[in-house]
Parts: structure tokens; sequence; C-alpha cells
């Protein structure tokens, strides 16, 4: 479907006959809205940088125009340009990404709040949070990361911080764009976007396919890459149009689906030093299958200019089966995939059977476990917004409510393979459900209060929200494919927690202010019985200021763990239980440095803007421990948390004219070690550093079309991504990319 560009041509077609109308969106390029709208923007959180700058705890707001100037579709790439943002590669497309937010665990970025257009976006976020599913960032407007006191009315998690992916608005008057991409590895990009607004009604429809063939290589040719679809339509009414009370209900419907040929297995060292782009035989089978849907209800009561009511009605969909090699059995002794390559020495003769080099004997095989999974969130929510003048004074008061449920139904198998000469043959098959056979649900309801004080020079923000959490688990037991109940053992766990924060701000003058914050940073328990959730108390401190033409931030964090909690994930090496074991005491310590720069003149036709970002991340266990399922290995107390790099920077360099622009974004990401541990990384428990420059340029043919160029990896750094969960895997190597965009 990808490779069809007949849509492409349809598009293009509609878009030269419509009638062109010279209106200009209102929103600007670093906004999707206008100032004077930013209190009551619907599921926007700030909306453009001006609000993001001058909240009292830390927020950055990611502009369409920094969106399009590299459009990429991995997101990855886009939020390693934050400060205070820690992310792992996995497959060099961003598929299903790693994202920490000031020290908290990245794996499947569980710990922190994902939201799309301010709505729960991961698949289950209570009862089972690893984000197989992440939307996708080339079809949306802006990105919104909140961290520190900013975050207490976004939950449940609010250690970190919490990211709001804003997707395309309906556009205010008939307008639409198209644009193609085609390059390496066979790589495709079609993105449509058509809509309108008329005074009492406005729609948009959006259709984005994108994939690859792949860039690691199996030695029967086989396609390594992935293909993925994405379909929105929105349509709003604007209801009892001559009332004197404003009402409008917009409706969301969103469709995705993906099949991606991609595995945990990576290689070992020789290997990887050999071809860092190989895959071995005993992952040819491995096969990502995916479908998401979203229908979400939206209804908006403005009482006044200062009131307003906005209400949610939500339901998420996701089911995928993630067909991969998970064990090896040599002899008849069947180890994990990551036990194996977690010692290559003490197992070499297991990875010669991945790789193909000996021949399946007897009880000899690549078991191949379904992970056959399916998700359901849904709930309602509502948001009070209030603010009135007093004199001087600016009061504004948001009170939030949620109820939500969301569960996580596993019905898995494993397959077992023979494989000889290279090629995987099926031996015995499983039966569904003898796996894993059993449903984790969650009951949540969730309320906030916050209000905001300005006076004068000062601002204030205190706030608490509060969670109550019912949490439960139901394994039929793996001899029960019909789910008779027979086998039925239960567990639950409950858990009620208040989440106080307040933030501060003081502003100087017009071009430096000061603002800091403390809150409590939480995240809910598993089912588990009696087990505690994750707490800390976190403090921010930090200045924004615009000297000598120089605009930027510091800002200094400082997270105390009573109690972190870590997460069995088959994607770390574990067992993929998803059960979460306590580890105690933990400080998570850093700084956020971001600089802006414009090296032109006001009489240039050029602007040469420049953005300098840079995060130091400590961390630090507080107790010794030896966690149960060896996915932070042995840990004594000193030593630092794995899949955290303690140095980044990113820098973006631009030359824009009316005519034309050219990008470079530069990112250095540091070492990181992937179990516990202090002082020198050992080879085998270690991600190397990197250096990655990326490409971008546009000439514009006319107001309407463009012609764009993409460089992945300038300079061709071969670097590895990570090691869990079985071996090192490669990050995307050099990539050039042609497009055309046309808009109307």
């Amino acid at each position: 479907m990808r490779k069809s560009f007949t849509l492409l041509v349809c598009m293009l077609s509609l878009g030269l006959s419509a009638q062109k109308k010279d209106q200009k969106q209102k929103a600007s390029l670093d906004s999707i809205q206008k100032l004077d709208e930013i209190i009551l923007k619907t599921n926007v959180i700030f909306g453009n940088k001006y609000v993001a700058q001058n909240r009292t705890g830390s927020a950055y707001f990611i502009s369409p125009k920094e969106l399009k100037r590299f459009g990429f579709i991995d997101v990855n790439r886009v939020l390693k340009t934050v400060p205070g943002v820690n992310i792992y590669e996995e497959d060099g497309f961003g598929l299903r990404p790693n994202i920490s937010l000031r020290g908290t665990s990245p794996e499947r970025s569980a710990k922190i709040t994902l939201m799309e257009d301010g709505i729960l976006i991961a698949p289950a976020p209570y009862s089972a949070s690893s984000a197989y599913y992440f939307p996708t960032i080339a079809r949306m407007q802006a990105v919104e990361v909140l961290k520190g006191s900013s975050q207490v009315q976004f939950g449940p998690f609010t250690t970190g911080g919490a990211i709001n992916m804003i997707s395309n608005q309906i556009p205010e008057s008939f307008s639409g764009n198209v644009r193609a991409s085609y390059g390496s590895f066979n790589s495709s990009q079609l993105h449509a976007l058509i809509g309108n607004s008329h005074k009492n009604f406005g729609y948009s429809v959006e259709f984005l396919n994108y994939g690859s063939d792949g860039f690691k290589d199996l030695l029967n040719g086989q396609n390594t890459g992935f293909d993925k679809n994405d379909l929105v339509a929105k349509f709003r009414v604007n209801l009892f149009p001559n009332a004197t009370v404003k009402q409008s209900l917009e409706a969301k419907f969103q469709y995705s689906d993906e099949e991606s040929n991609e595995t945990y297995l990576g290689l070992s060292n020789a290997d990887f030093a050999l071809n860092p782009f190989a895959r071995y035989a005993g992952s040819a089978n491995d096969l990502m299958k995916a479908i998401h849907r979203q229908i979400v209800l939206t209804h908006t009561v403005d009482f006044s200019k200062d009131f307003r009511i906005t209400t949610n009605l939500y339901n998420n969909y996701f089911a995928r089966n993630w067909y991969k090699a998970d064990y090896i059995t040599l002899n008849g002794n069947r180890q994990s995939i990551g036990t194996v390559f977690g010692d290559q020495v003490a197992y070499v003769n297991y990875i010669s059977l991945v790789k193909g080099d000996i021949n399946s004997d007897g009880n000899d095989f690549m078991n191949l476990r379904a992970n056959n999974r399916k998700y359901r969130s849904r709930g309602v929510q509502t948001k009070f917004d209030y603010h009135w003048y007093e004199g001087a004074a600016f009061h504004d008061i948001e009170v939030g409510l949620r109820y939500h449920y969301d569960e996580e139904d596993r019905f898995q198998w494993i397959d077992d393979y023979a494989i000889n000469n290279r090629v995987l043959t099926l031996a015995n098959a499983g039966t569904p459900g003898s796996n894993a056979n059993r449903i984790s649900s969650a009951r949540a309801f969730a309320a906030f209060v916050t209000y905001r004080l300005k006076v004068n020079n000062w601002t204030f923000t205190p706030g608490v929200r509060y969670e109550n959490i019912s949490l439960k688990r139901e394994n039929f037991g793996t001899s029960d494919p019909s789910r008779t109940g027979a086998n039925l053992a239960v567990r639950e766990n409950n858990v009620g927690v208040f989440i106080p924060g307040v933030g501060a701000n003081y502003k100087f003058n017009n071009n430096v202010s000061v603002f800091g914050g403390v809150h409590k940073g939480f995240s809910p328990p598993g089912n588990q019985p009696d087990e505690k959730p994750e707490e800390s108390i976190n403090y921010e401190l930090g200045t924004r200021f615009n000297l000598g033409g120089i605009r930027g931030e510091f800002i200094g964090f400082y997270n105390d763990y009573s109690n972190l909690l870590g997460s069995d994930l088959a994607a770390t090496g574990g067992t993929g239980s998803l059960d979460q074991f306590n580890a105690g005491e933990v400080t998570i310590k850093g700084l956020e440095i971001l600089l802006n720069y414009d090296f032109s003149n006001a009489e240039s036709k050029f602007s040469i803007p420049f953005t300098f970002g840079y995060t130091y991340t400590d961390t630090e266990f507080q107790n010794s421990f030896g966690s149960n399922d060896d996915l932070w290995g042995t840990v004594t107390a000193g030593d630092e948390l794995p899949y955290i790099s303690k140095y980044q920077f990113n820098a973006t360099l631009s030359f824009e004219h009316e005519k034309f622009e050219i990008n470079l974004n530069g990112r250095f990401n540091g070492q990181f070690r992937t179990q516990a541990g202090s002082g020198i990384i050992p080879i085998n428990e270690k991600v190397a550093s990197n250096f990655i420059i990326d490409f971008s340029g546009k000439y514009h043919i006319n107001k309407n079309m463009s012609v764009t160029g993409n460089v992945i990896n300038l300079l061709d750094e071969i670097y590895a991504a990570s090691r869990v969960p079985a071996g090192l895997r490669p990050g995307h190597p050099f990539g050039a990319y042609v497009g055309l965009q046309y808009r109307f």
C-alpha cells in the first residue's frame, strides 16, 4: 500500500481543482492558537511557547514549525531536542520508544503519563502501562512536555513528567496538504490532510502511510522493515449557535495498523563488530501485527470567555501479536534469549543454534512465543476552568475529574521450530493460552484542583491530585484455554493517594525570571496484594532569561525516591510478567540547559536560528539488594541506575529564507549501562556513546509547493542503540530521502 502513489496523484488533483483561498490560519507556526485563547483551548495544556515559558514549572512546547523542520517519523529524534528527556532507541525507526523524563525508568515509556489531545493513550495506563502502542509523530501538529510541579494535573504518573501529543486540528478555513517522500531502504511516506470550518460545522480527514524494507539483513533477503497506516477523522458541531451559552461537540475517530518484521534478538559482541546490520536466521519469522482504534467525544460549554467546562468520553482498543523468538532449547534445556546473550561465553552453543551455524538435533529448537494481547482503555473526564481579575490580581482555578477503566488480556502460546541449514521449520505447534492466559485490569478515579494566582511580579500555583486505584488480575491458568474458571486465581491490590504540589515564579522584568517548585512523585503499584506504589519528593529550581539576544533557561532538579519500583519487562531481558518489585531508596539529580540565538539581524533576508540543549542526569541507589528477576542485577548502595545516560546534548542550526531552508541537527547521547553498577562499565553491560547528525532541506517552488530532502545519520555513524533484551542492536545508518509537498 505504501508503494502506491495513486492516492497522491488523486489528492494533488483534488487540491489543484479546489478553489484556492488566500486566507491563512490564524495560528502561527509557533502556536496552534491565538494568545487570547491560551486559557480555554480544548484538549491542549498550553498551546504555544509563550505560555510554556511562563509556567511555574518546567514545560517545553515543540511547535508546528519545529516538527515540520525535519519531518521526522521517529519520535525519538523529536523528543531528544528537549532537555530532561532521556531515550534509548530500539529498532531505528521509533516504532516502540523507551522514554525517560528526569531519570524515570525508560523501558517502554512505562513511567510517564502519555496523552494524545489530553486523553491517556498508553494501551492500559494503569494495569499494564508499557507503551507497545505509540501515536505516530508524523501526524502530530505539536507536542507538549511537562516536568516538575507543572504536571500535578496529569496522572497517574507524576514523578518525571507528562507528554501530550496534539493531533492536527480542524482548520479554520478550507485547506489541506499532501506530502510524499521516498528514499533509502525502499522507505516511503505518504501523508494527506484536508479540512474546513463553516459557521457551525467543521471537519478534517487525514491519512498517513509510511514504511520501509528495513536496514537489517537476513541471509534469505527477507524484509526486515515495517508498514504502518493511520487514519484520523474529526467532526465538530456548534450546538445551539444562537444561545448565549456556547456549546460544541467534537468527535474524533482514529484507526491504525502495523506489520513490522521486528525482533528482540540482537547480535553477539563479535558479530556486531563484524556486521552490525546482520539478523540471525533464528529471527526470520519474527513479526509484530497490531491494530489500534480510538473514539473520543468532546463536549465543550463556554458560559463566558472566562468559564469553560470540557468533557471527554473516550474508548481505546489495541490488539497486537508479536510473534518472536523468546527462548532457545538445546539438548532439551530451554533458556531465555536474555539469559543466553547476557552470558555469551557460557551459552556460545545456544548462539550457534540461533545463527544456524549448527542444525537442530532431536530436542534443539527455536521457541517462538505468540505474545498475543488485547488492551482496552475507556473512561470519562471533565475539567472546569474559571479565571477572573480582581484588581491587579489574576486568578485561575481548574478542577478535573476522571473515571477510568483499562485491561490487558493475555492469551499466549509457544511454538517450537527446528532450524536446519538456517531455515526454520515448525516442529511443535503450541496450544493457544498455554503460555499465558490472564486478564489484568484497573479501575481508577482521579481528581485534581489547581489554583493560579498572579499578582504583580509573582505567580503561585498550588495544586493537589487524588488517585484511587483498584488493580486486579484474573489468572485462568495455562491448562484452561476455554476460561471455564476451574483453575482461576485472583489477586487484588488497592491504593489511594493524595499528590500535592506547588510552584512559584518571580519575574524581575520582561527578560529575567526565576521559578521553582516541589511536588510528590507517584507511580501506581502492580496488582500484587499490599504492594506499595512508587513515591518520591521532587524539587526543581530554574531561571528563564532573554539577555543580549540569547533566550534560554537553566533548571536544576532533585528527585528523592522513598520507594522506586522496577518492572519485569521482556524488553529489558526479563520474563515479561510485568510484575513490579521494590528497589528502595534512590536519588536522581540533574541539570537542564536550553539556549536559543538567532545569528541574523533585523535587516537580513535570512534567519539563522540556533538552539542548544544539554541534560546532565546523576542517579544513585541508596540501598543494596538483589532483584529477583535479574533485571538490574545485584545492586550495591552507590550504584547507578541502568539505561540512563549521564550526559546528553542536542544542537540545531538552521538557515532560513523565504525560498528555501537548510537545517542541521546534532545529538550526543552518552554511554549508559544495562545493569546497575558504578565505575567503569563492563563491556557486556555497556552501550557506548554516539554523536548523530541529521540534515534537512526545503525549496519552495511557490507558496503551494515545496521540494524536501532529508538525510538521517549524515556521517553514517555505526553505533549500538541498545543491548537489551538479547544482544546488540544497531541504530539507523545513513539514509537519504527526497519528497514533494503540496499545500492548498
